[in-house]
């Protein structure tokens, strides 16, 4: 079972940086090795996971899309239990079966990711009123892409949970494009958030790589939830710095990527913290320094790990 992890100590905006720097020098450990199988990376959406999860509590629980490396790493799962799930290893939360679509640790706030497109949404719905029946404290926030609101379930999830005043908070991580497909292209909305609306569910719409915007967008919303008031729509609007999987190619121009990256959410906020004075050039160091010796050591217990016993093949399977 994969615990939830603390931050060696950090707190405030310097733990929001380590998470983030985290996140990312694990995803470019797993990408340096040719055995990194099927991903779909968080690179430049690190501020939507960490900005949500310091929002939530140790009685809340979260679902990712199919994206999940960033959210279970934001969430404080141990690395080294993420990555050898990435790699099949039975020493994964899953015993190496979920997979990075399938990756989850209820026992630790990760209900888990959900590979198919939309999936989440219904199921947040379901875990919301199982939790509320069963009186168990805490919230549900369920993290989706943009892609996601072209499916039924959105509004299926938007119309159950308001009739019923789920303790369900809704995020978009709208990193504006569906594979290759620019958002505008394919959802009509101004705004996502503005999907809300009509269900009488308030939305709000904050810029996803500013992670500080995010946690207090998330914080203000979640009250909200946990006060009984009903669900909340969050839309985080966040750029991507990869292709949509390890699978497909990049089709944005060169001089796109490189406007998109100059964003960076990690660099954005080390760049605050220096200017305020709350960290120093040679901390901000140490905490790059720190996060690629946690994923190296991630990298290094993924591999030690043993393969699943084949006896295992058939269980735990539907």
């Amino acid at each position: 079972m994969a615990e939830r992890q603390g931050d060696a100590g950090l707190t405030g905006e310097a733990a929001l940086l380590g998470r983030m720097m985290l996140i990312r020098a694990f995803e470019t450990a797993l990408m340096s090795r040719p055995d990194h199988g099927f991903q779909l990376l968080s690179s430049g959406e690190e501020a939507v996971a960490v900005g949500l999860c310091a929002a939530l509590g140790p009685d809340d629980t979260l679902l990712s899309s199919g994206r999940a490396i960033g959210p279970a790493l934001a969430r404080g799962l141990d690395p080294g239990a993420v990555m050898a799930e990435l790699k099949g290893k039975a020493a994964g939360p899953n015993g190496g079966k979920g997979g990075r679509g399938h990756l989850a640790a209820p026992a630790a706030g990760f209900f888990g990711a959900h590979a198919v497109v939309g999936g989440n949404l219904t199921i947040a719905a379901g875990v919301a009123l199982a939790w509320r029946t069963l009186g168990r404290p805490g919230i549900v926030a369920c993290l989706f892409g943009d892609g996601a609101c072209g499916s039924g379930a959105l509004h299926e999830t938007l119309n159950i949970a308001a009739l019923w005043r789920l303790p369900l908070l809704l995020v978009c991580d709208n990193n504006q494009m569906s594979v290759a497909t620019a958002r505008f292209d394919a959802l009509a909305p101004a705004r996502l958030a503005d999907l809300a609306a009509p269900f009488g569910v308030p939305g709000v719409t904050v810029d996803g790589m500013d992670v500080l915007a995010v946690e207090g967008a998330a914080r203000d919303l979640a009250a909200r939830v946990r006060a009984g008031e009903g669900p909340a729509f969050l839309e985080c609007l966040a750029e991507r710095f990869s292709s949509h999987s390890t699978a497909t190619r990049e089709t944005r121009p060169a001089e796109v990527m490189a406007q998109i990256r100059s964003r960076c959410p990690i660099e954005a906020l080390a760049g605050r913290m220096l200017a305020s004075g709350g960290l120093d050039a040679a901390q901000v160091a140490g905490l790059r320094a720190e996060a690629e010796r946690a994923a190296a050591r991630a990298l290094a217990f993924a591999d030690a790990a043993p393969w699943p016993d084949p006896a295992e093949a058939l269980t735990d399977v539907g």
